[in-house]
Order: structure tokens, then sequence, then C-alpha cells
């Protein structure tokens, strides 16, 4: 008889554990707490016809995604269509803006204009960065964190570039570059990390060969595509949904859980992944004597932001704006302090705009569709008080840099911030990304995928290695596929 297997949680890396397991002949179920799959990456639509990525909106590394696809022999044109942005994003200064190319050499030629030199400058840069890439994207992320000598057993470590770890990516990038619009555009890359640029080690310049030499993408239908393609590939392995259904607690015999006790009654299996959010699992569902981690051990961890969302859709064409659009007109130092050195809301703060209406039909003929996200500290209090000044700031900084009237036009206005991720995925401290990849936080230094208490249960996703993001997120639940399939 086939072991069997639940997995708690359908984002991607609880999608991809499960399609991994399946394959290897295991009999998985998902329960998850949500009516779709695709954790922080479901979508809405609303009654006025607007379409909305919850979350996750970048489309990075997508070798990645047709690993995965691959290992089921499949593609990832078999599910969605993918179109590269050209150009890939526009960032926008206190007094200017630029469109990054999505080609190499129109990317050197715009860095030329700001700084003489830079183009040949960054052929060098990018040639460490794609080596990183190979060896972290290829090699350590691949790795589950169990032990030291998989950090040390490594060609970074020991080869040319090895004090990369311990430099940060700040200092690296001023090796190269003095211009500081060039500087913060390849610093941009990091916030994805969930750190500042003077904390992330240097070994994370592959994300800016992810950006330049990769390329943005989108999926036609949006990210939530991704998560339905790979549950489309998971019932293919014979996976079972379980959706609307929190998790409550567990009954455990000595050193094995063996029963999952849920809102819709209790489950039984050999194995269990938790897809979830760790700390939650860690401390409000096990016993406090079968937890991994104590609580002064998760109030001591640097979180990643958490985020001020505002979901609008606005009956009108808006010009100015590009599918991805970053807003760097005020102080990017200054903001980071606030969410890391001394969490606060933010006085100035940095922010983001997604307008996927500009590639896709996601709004009204007509109309647009606005994702705005203003990162902030994760753990801070979460008002409609709060909510409202912020979106009176942003708007009046967006109606300032695009010369054009939105307020007046919006038909459609949703927030989302702290109160909602504790609600609707439980959150620690209301985090949106997980933890920050600081060097304290890298590889072994994460929270283990392995219960160091019950023998059959492992973790996986944004808390635990290989970290934050979609791609990284699909890579945990293959890693932990695997060592679970050790087991046996």
């Amino acid at each position: 008889m086939a072991k069997k297997a639940i997995v708690i949680g359908a984002g991607f890396s609880g999608l991809s554990t499960a399609a991994y397991l399946a394959k290897a002949g295991y009999q998985v179920s998902v329960i998850e707490k949500n009516s779709i799959v695709g954790g922080r990456a479901r979508n809405f639509k609303t009654d006025e016809g607007f379409l909305f990525d919850m979350g996750p909106s970048w489309y990075w590394l997508p070798d990645v995604f047709e690993n995965f696809f691959s290992d089921f022999g499949y593609q990832v044109k078999d599910f969605y269509d993918l179109k590269r942005l050209d150009p890939s994003y526009r960032v926008f200064f206190d007094k200017e803006f630029v469109d990054i190319p999505a080609m190499l050499d129109e990317f050197k030629q715009m860095l030329e204009k700001y700084e003489k030199g830079s183009g040949a400058r960054l052929d060098k840069f990018l040639e460490e960065a794609k080596f990183k890439y190979g060896v972290a994207v290829e090699d350590l992320v691949h790795k589950p964190g169990l032990s030291l000598l998989e950090f040390l057993d490594m060609n970074f470590v020991t080869g040319p570039f090895k004090g990369d770890l311990l430099c940060s990516i700040r200092k690296h990038i001023k090796k190269f570059f003095t211009n500081p619009q060039i500087c913060t555009i390849l610093e941009f890359p990091v916030l994805f990390l969930g750190a500042t640029a003077e904390n992330t080690p240097a070994l994370y310049s592959f994300m800016n060969y992810a950006d330049i030499g990769l390329g943005t993408w989108y999926p036609m239908g949006g990210m939530n595509e991704i998560a339905q393609a790979m549950k489309k590939v998971c019932e293919k392995q014979g996976v079972e949904f379980i959706f609307n259904t929190a998790v409550k607690g567990v009954e455990i015999n000595d050193k094995t859980l063996y029963k999952l006790n849920t809102d819709k009654g209790s489950f039984e299996a050999d194995y269990f992944v938790a897809s979830c959010d760790y700390e939650h699992f860690d401390k409000n569902i096990l016993p406090e004597d079968k937890s991994n981690y104590s609580r002064k051990y998760w109030d001591s961890r640097t979180m990643s932001p958490s985020g001020l969302i505002f979901y609008l859709g606005v009956s009108k064409k808006i010009k100015n704006l590009l599918h991805h659009n970053l807003f760097f007109d005020e102080s990017f130092d200054v903001h980071a302090q606030e969410i890391y050195e001394n969490p606060q809301w933010p006085s100035k703060p940095l922010f983001y705009v997604s307008v996927t209406s500009k590639t896709d039909n996601t709004a009204p003929e007509g109309m647009e569709n606005l994702f705005i996200l203003v990162p902030v500290a994760s753990g801070l209090e979460d008002s409609q008080e709060t909510r409202d000044k912020y979106f009176r700031d942003v708007m009046d900084r967006l109606e300032k840099h695009t010369g054009e009237s939105i307020r007046n036009y919006i038909i459609y206005n949703k927030s989302y911030a702290h109160k909602d991720f504790k609600s609707d995925y439980n959150a620690f401290k209301g985090n949106a990304y997980g933890l920050a990849n600081t060097l304290m936080q890298t590889h072994i230094l994460k929270p283990s995928i392995k219960s160091k208490k019950l023998k059959n249960l492992f973790y996986t996703g944004q808390l635990t290695v290989p970290g934050p993001g979609v791609p990284p997120s699909i890579i945990s639940g293959k890693v932990v596929a695997k060592e679970l399939l050790k087991l046996n």
C-alpha cells in the first residue's frame, strides 16, 4: 500500500512538494485554508470586471519554472503563455524616470548616459553575477540546509568570489559604479530578498543577472496561472485537494505525528509537510514540547517587510505608467532604516505600482487595474486610519509623477496589510515575504526543514530554505520532497 502524505498549504512550496511526492508513488492530500491554490499568489475578480493578482507580480528566473514542469514531462507553454516585458520596468526618481531596457546592449547604453565607462564595467559585474547565479540557483538553493558541510563544499566558498559572503551587495556594486541612479537600479533586486543592501551578502548579486540577463516576464492571465498549472500537474499525479479547511491541532504518538485535526474533521497520514506559516505551525499547532524553536528564537528573527497594498480599479487609461513601476523619488536608505533598523510606519516611503492591464486583459476596456505596494516593517499596528493616510500620500505622488488625475476615476478600492496577512495566512508578524536573507539567516542558519522532535514532519516555504520568493518556494518543495523520500 502506498504511503500517505498530507501537505498543509497550497502555496507554491506546497504544490511543488505534493507533485514530487505523488510522482514518487505517495498518496498525497493537500489541505488548504483558503478557497483556491496559490497562497499569497491568489487572485480575485471584482464585480466591475477587474482581475487582481493579490501578491507576487514579478516573473523572474524563468528556468526554475521550466525545470519544474520538465520534471513531469511538460513545458511552461503547455499551461500558460509567457511574454517578456520590454521595457522591463520603469524607475521614477525625484525629477525624472528611466525605462529599463530588456536588451543588454540597450541597457549598457542607458548606463553610459549616467556614468562614462559603466557599460564595460557592467560586463564584468554581470560575468561575476552569472557565475554566482550558477552556484546559487543550480547548487546552493537545492541544498536542504541540514549540515554545514553543504555550505562549505561549494565552488562559491572556495572559489574566486568567496569574499562576497562577507561583503555587502552595496559595497560590491560600488566597486563598479559611483553614479547614485545606477547604484539604486542595481540595488533594487535585493528588495525581493527582504533585507537592506548593507546587510545582504554580495552573493545575491546573482539577482542582477536574473534581472538583466534573464529578463522580466509575465504569464498571461496573471501569476495565479502558475499555481493553477502546478495544481493540474499535481492532479495528473493523483493529488487530492481539500479547500476551505483550517488546521487546528495535531495528535502525536511518541515521536510520530499521526493525525491532523481541522475545522472540517481529522486526517491521518504517514508523513506531514507544513507548507503553511512555519512559526504558526511550530508555536500554535504543535504542543510546546514538540516545537522546533522557542518564542525567543522566533522573536529574534529578522523579518522581511510586510506590505500595505491597494487594489484600484480606474475607469480610464493612465499615461506614463508601464506594467512595472518603481517609485524611488524619496530616500531608499531612510525607508530601509524605518523597516529594519527602527521599525515604524515610514515617513516618506518608496512604493511600487503594477498595471497588468498594460499587458493583459485584466481590466474592462478603456480602464486600468493598479496594484500599489508600500513595503513596511513587519509587526506594526495596522489601522484603517493609517491605511487612509498612506493612500492619500501615495496618490499625491502618483498623480504628480504621471501628470494624471486618478483619484476621481477610482471605481474600485481595496486595501490589504498586516491584519489581512495574519488572517489569510497566519503570517508571523503579518510579514509578506518571510525571513530576511541576511548572512546570519542564510542556508543552514534558516529554520530547519526537518522537525527535531517528530520523525515524520517536515517544513517547506518562505521561512525555511532556500528563502522568500516564488522560484525559491518551488525549489523548497522539491528539496523537502527529496529529503522525505530518503526515509523510505
